[in-house]
């Protein structure tokens, strides 16, 4: 497997690119995971691009960055790709009036869309509004003809405190009841790594993907033609590796090893 491994990379084009998730991969809430900002500090050294890709939809670009700064990680705003930012250019594109299923402190990334007799739904992770009156009020939107954006599907994020339900129940609970299929715009939704990847000039054959979730994140990314490094911090659980296929470049215990990895292994020094 390593000497398929090897010669796979050894056709591949010089690594140019690392998209890194954020929520479970650099931190959790308000912790940091535990080296990684010495772990970025050196990432940064390398001659490669970083992009920050997040599904994180509990609060706007702005109020993530300042987390990000308060944990000391050096990440400049203009670096980070939200499932936010995707979900506002595709209203844009739509030209249409959204319900917005969002916490209040993502609204901001909202600002001047036109929300007033909502013609399409919109749902991210919204606890303080997922209640049956919200949804009700969504679900005969849909009915009527709106169209359901999800933000992401994700089944359920890492809090401190344990695991806890993500959108995606809700935006298949609205798909079951109302026969029709959500449109999704975050990870792992090919366009999403695409668009990220836009403005750092590479292929995703020249690109990495560093990420908690299996599925959106790594199997995401591959199927986009990157390569996957699995952690196992965050959402992670055992045996999430084996849930895709392919499975992982790579399987590692947190980010400062994946760094160490790309470092070692992916970047060519010559």
């Amino acid at each position: 497997m390593r000497t398929l491994e090897l010669r796979a990379m050894a056709s591949r084009r010089a690594l140019k690119a690392v998209l890194i998730d954020l929520s479970g991969t650099l931190h959790i809430e308000d912790a940091a995971v535990p080296g990684a900002q010495e772990a970025l500090a050196r990432l940064r050294r390398a001659p490669v691009a970083l992009k920050f890709v997040t599904n994180t939809t509990k609060e706007c670009k702005r109020t993530l960055h300042e987390r990000l700064r308060r944990l000391k990680f050096d990440i400049e705003e203009q670096e980070i790709f939200t499932s936010l930012t995707a979900a506002r250019n595709l209203l844009e594109q739509k030209v249409v009036r959204p319900l917005l299923l969002v916490e209040d402190s993502a609204l901001e990334d909202f600002a001047g869309i036109e929300t007033s007799d909502p013609n399409a739904v919109v749902i991210g992770l919204a606890p303080d509004h997922f209640n049956y009156q919200m949804l009700n009020k969504a679900f005969r939107l849909i009915l009527d003809g709106a169209p359901l954006i999800a933000i992401h599907k994700a089944r359920y994020y890492k809090k401190k405190d344990g695991l806890a339900l993500g959108p995606g129940p809700f935006v298949t609970g609205l798909e079951y009841a109302t026969d029709t299929q959500a449109t999704v715009v975050g990870k792992p939704v090919k366009t999403f790594f695409l668009e990220a990847l836009r403005d750092l000039n590479c292929s995703p054959e020249e690109a990495v993907m560093i990420g908690d979730d299996a599925r959106d994140d790594v199997g995401g990314a591959q199927n986009a033609g990157m390569l996957g490094i699995l952690v196992k911090t965050g959402k992670y659980r055992a045996g999430d590796e084996g849930k895709i296929n392919p499975p992982p470049h790579l399987t590692c215990e947190s980010f400062p090893e994946a760094v160490d990895h790309i470092l070692t292994h992916l970047l060519d020094t010559k």
